[in-house]
């Protein structure tokens, strides 16, 4: 398949309507993965634990929207594609807006 084709078909699939549902259903794992990499820091005496929780929090968020990029691809569902590169640019933003001015 040629690149226009594909990018001729992800703009004009829809999207599923209950797309959005499991895309709110697919954090709950990444929470309690989060919740427990947490627990798991807790009691540890890092010199920077804050940077790893946030790091840890980025990389997770990060990865599950490179999954609904490649859903979105595999899909032919352009909206997906666009919102999880939206995401990830947010994602990617916060983090280094943590690390130059808080750090």
């Amino acid at each position: 398949m040629s690149i226009v084709k594909k990018f001729g078909q992800l703009i004009t699939n829809n999207r599923d309507e209950k797309e959005v549902e499991r895309w709110l259903f697919s954090l709950t794992p990444l929470g309690v993965a989060f919740v427990f990499f947490f627990i798991f820091l807790l009691p540890m005496e890092l010199p920077e634990k804050n940077m790893f929780l946030v790091l840890g929090a980025a990389a997770g968020f990060s990865g599950l929207q490179g999954y609904w990029i490649f859903r979105g691809w595999q899909r032919n569902e352009g909206s997906t594609v666009i919102l999880g590169m939206i995401g990830l640019a947010i994602t990617v933003g916060l983090v280094y807006l943590y690390l130059t001015f808080i750090h």
